[in-house]
C-alpha cells in the first residue's frame, strides 16, 4: 500500500523509473553534519578548556548540549517530517547550522559557546529523518524494496565522518585554532541548503497544511527535555546537596510517560513502542553501542593530550586506526543486512577493545594506542549499520522519518550518558586512573548489548517487506 506522504511526493516531482539518484546527495550532506560536529569536537574540548579557564567538568557541556537538544530534536522534527515532508524543515535546519557556525567562531564566552551547541543540536537533527522518509517513499513509490545501497551510503558516511572527525578536528585547530571546527560549517550549510532547494521534491498544499501544532504535543517535548537535562546536570557533577535534580527527574519522566499514554498524537508514541518489543530493543542496543563509542571518542582523547601529553593535531592522527577500520569495515558489510551477526560480532570486538584500554598508560607506545583504536574502530563499523537496517525492518512505514529520528534520540542518549562518564571519572584533568575507570564502565555497556542480544530470536526472522 501506497502512503500518503508517498503520494504526496509522487504528485509534485518526475518519477524515475528507479530510486531517484538525484536525491542522495543532498541526503548524505545533510546526515552527516551531526556527526561532524560531534566528533570534531572531542579534540577541541582540551584546547577550548584553556583558552576560557574551564575545567573538564565544564568543557563537558558542549558535547551534552548539542546532544539534549538533539535527544529533544530528532523525534519532534522527525513527526514535523512524517507531516509536511522533508523538505521545508531539510532547508530550515541546515541554515541554523549556518548560522550556529557563525556563533561559535565569534563566540566571546564558554556559555556562548554552549548556546551554538544547542542550535547546532537542532539544526542538525532534520536531515536524517528527513533521508530516511525519502528513502522509504522512493522503495514505495518503484515498488523495488532494495534499499540497502541507499542504507549503506547513509551510513558509511556518517561513519565516515564521525571517526575521521577528530582527525579533522585536530588538522583544522592546527591551521587556525579551535574556532575553526565551529567555521567550517558554514560551507557546508550552504551546500545542504543549495542542493535541497535544487533537488528535494517539494509537498503538495493538502498534505503540507495537514499537520496542526498539537500534532506536535509541546507539552511531552517540555516534560522530556526537563527530565534529561536534569538528569545530566546531577550525573556531571554529582552532588549531595543537589538531590533535587534525580527527582525533578524522576517526576518528570513519570509525568511525561502518563501525558504520553492519553493524549491522541503524542510526542513519544509509547503505545507503539510497548506493541513493538524488537523495536524497543533495537533503541536499547543502540543506547549501549553508542554509549561505550562516544565514551571512547571524548575520553581517549581527552587522555592523549592531558595524559598521554600529545598535541590536539597529534591526537587526531592517533586515532586514524579508528576511522580506517570503521570505514573499512562499514563499506565491505554495509551491501549484507545480516543484523544479527553485525551485532555480536560488533559486540564481542567491542569487549576486547574495553579491555586492551586496562593496558594503556601514560608511558605506553604510540603502536599500542593505534591498535586500541583499530580495534574499537570494528564496532563502530558494525554497529550503526545493524541498528539502521533492524529500524528499517521493524517500524512502521507510515512513521518511518519517527521512528529513524528516535533512533538518533537513544544514540545521543548513549553519547549523554558517555560525556556524564567522562566528566565523572576525569573531574579534573584527564588522567590514566580515570581512563581505566571509563574502560570497565565501557566493558559494562558492552556486555550489556551482547547479552541482550544472544537471546533475541526476532533477529533471525528480518526480512524485506513489501511495499
Amino acid at each position: 500500500m501506497i502512503s500518503k506522504p508517498t503520494q504526496a511526493l509522487r504528485a509534485t516531482r518526475p518519477a524515475p523509473t528507479g530510486f531517484d539518484r538525484r536525491l542522495i546527495a543532498p541526503m548524505v550532506l545533510g546526515s552527516v553534519l551531526n556527526p561532524i560536529n560531534s566528533s570534531m569536537i572531542a579534540v577541541a574540548l582540551v584546547p577550548i578548556g584553556i583558552a576560557f579557564g574551564a575545567p573538564p567538568s565544564e568543557t563537558v557541556w558542549l558535547v551534552s548540549a548539542l546532544y539534549l537538544a538533539t535527544a529533544v530534536g530528532q523525534p519532534v522534527i522527525g513527526r514535523l517530517v512524517d507531516m509536511h515532508g522533508p523538505r521545508r524543515l531539510y532547508l530550515i535546519g541546515t541554515a541554523l547550522v549556518g548560522i550556529a557556525g557563525v556563533m561559535g567562531a565569534l563566540a566571546p564566552s564558554l556559555g556562548v559557546l554552549i548556546a551554538a551547541r544547542v542550535l547546532l543540536g537542532f539544526g542538525t537533527s532534520a536531515a536524517y529523518p528527513a533521508a530516511m522518509q525519502l528513502t522509504r517513499s522512493e522503495a514505495e513509490r518503484t515498488g523495488e524494496d532494495s534499499p540497502a545501497g541507499v542504507l549503506t551510503a547513509l551510513a558509511v558516511s556518517a561513519q565516515t565522518v564521525s571517526v575521521i572527525g577528530p582527525t579533522l578536528g585536530g588538522f583544522l585547530i592546527g591551521v587556525g585554532g579551535w574556532r575553526a571546527i565551529f567555521t567550517v560549517n558554514v560551507p557546508l550549510s550552504v551546500a545542504c541548503l543549495v542542493l535541497g532547494a535544487l533537488r528535494l521534491p517539494r509537498m503538495s498544499k493538502d498534505k503540507d497544511t495537514a499537520g496542526t501544532r498539537r500534532d506536535v504535543d509541546p507539552p511531552g517535548m517540555l516534560l522530556f527535555a526537563v527530565m534529561l537535562v536534569s538528569l545530566m546536570m546531577f550525573l556531571t557533577a554529582p552532588k549531595l546537596s543537589e538531590w533535587y535534580l534525580p527527582l525533578l527527574s524522576a517526576a518528570a519522566a513519570v509525568a511525561f510517560a502518563r501525558r504520553e499514554l492519553r493524549v491522541p498524537e503524542p510526542f513519544v508514541d509509547l503505545r507503539v513502542l510497548g506493541g513493538n518489543l524488537p523495536l524497543v530493543t533495537t533503541y536499547i542496543r543502540q543506547f549501549l553501542g553508542y554509549t561505550t563509542s562516544y565514551a571512547f571518542l571524548y575520553g581517549f582523547t581527552q587522555w592523549l593530550e592531558e595524559g598521554r601529553g600529545l598535541h590536539a593535531s597529534a591526537a587526531g592522527l592517533v586515532l586514524l586506526p579508528l576511522s580506517v577500520t570503521a570505514l573499512g569495515v562499514s563499506t565491505l558489510t554495509g551491501r549484507r543486512e545480516a543484523v544479527r551477526a553485525k551485532l555480536l560480532v560488533g559486540g564481542v570486538v567491542q569487549i576486547a577493545g574495553c579491555a586492551a584500554l586496562f593496558l594503556v598508560g601514560s608511558g605506553s607506545p604510540v603502536w599500542l594506542l593505534l591498535v586500541v583504536g583499530a580495534v574499537l574502530g570494528v564496532p563502530q563499523g558494525l554497529l550503526g549499520l545493524a541498528g539502521q537496517n533492524a529500524l528499517y525492518r521493524q517500524a512502521e512505514p507510515a512513521r518511518i522519518a519517527s521512528a529513524a529520528g528516535l533512533l538518533r534520540t537513544f544514540m545521543y542518549l548513549g553519547a549523554l550518558a558517555a560525556s556524564a562518564a567522562t566528566a565523572a571519572f576525569f573531574p579534573h584533568r584527564a588522567d590514566t586512573p580515570g581512563l581505566h575507570g571509563l574502560a570497565l564502565f565501557m566493558g559494562i555497556g558492552s556486555a550489556l548489548l551482547l547479552a541482550i542480544t544472544l537471546p533475541d530470536r526476532s533477529l533471525r526472522t528480518l526480512i524485506p517487506k513489501t511495499v
